[in-house]
């Protein structure tokens, strides 16, 4: 059962490969087309600048290659700025267009003496009950971000977790076979563990 990790040039892809991996899961890093489409289940990571992410994605033919493999109803997991490329556009160094797998933007937190920016280190989420990707997840668990910027869904029917940091902001999102996070599970100890664990478990089950 392969998982597929889109190499893009950009993000932590070994230390998720390893905790895909502790989880039970055959994990390969890649950004051959057909490897990628053949796998059970696609993860989409991601650190730095969003242009420059969706500028690597572009140049390596994989923006239409992760938008193919949602449409055709693949497991999918994004995170962190994974999460962010999914909807249409963010404002940093932007606007720059995204991948508009859902509606919606991303924005920059406002900085406080209180909150400094980035958001970084543990913080709590809310639970949304019925997110099968969360099951065995408490409500109120600490989850490990590290962001500058957060996601502002157009609808809140794909919101599956929530944070507050100053403001309340998406902190997960799921619809259909998608799931991402904006958190990052790989560094998320324990329950970060069971989240992967239980992306698995779906991608085994095809769901």
């Amino acid at each position: 059962m392969t998982i597929a990790i889109v190499d893009y040039g950009m993000g932590n892809l070994r230390s998720v490969q390893k905790a895909l991996e502790r989880v039970g899961a055959e994990a390969v890093v890649t950004r051959d087309g057909q490897t990628i489409r053949r796998a059970r289940g696609v993860v989409l990571p991601g650190v730095g600048a969003f242009g420059a992410c969706m500028e690597n994605l572009r140049r390596f033919g994989l923006d239409e290659l992760v938008l193919e493999v949602i449409d055709r109803g693949r497991p999918f997991f994004g995170i962190c700025l994974g999460m962010q490329l999914l909807f249409e556009e963010s404002e940093e160094f932007g606007p720059v267009r995204g991948l508009g797998v859902l509606p919606g933007r991303v924005v920059r937190f406002p900085a406080s003496a209180e909150r400094p920016v980035p958001h970084m280190g543990w913080n709590q989420i809310r639970v949304r009950p019925d997110v099968p990707h969360l099951r065995n997840i408490p409500d109120g668990s600490f989850m490990y971000f590290v962001h500058s910027y957060y996601v502002v869904p157009r609808g809140v029917e794909v919101v599956a977790t929530t944070t507050e940091y100053g403001v309340e902001f998406a902190s997960a999102v799921y619809w259909q076979n998608v799931f991402a996070t904006q958190y990052h599970p790989e560094k998320s100890q324990r329950l970060g563990l069971a989240l992967l664990r239980n992306f698995v478990e779906l991608v085994h089950r095809g769901a």
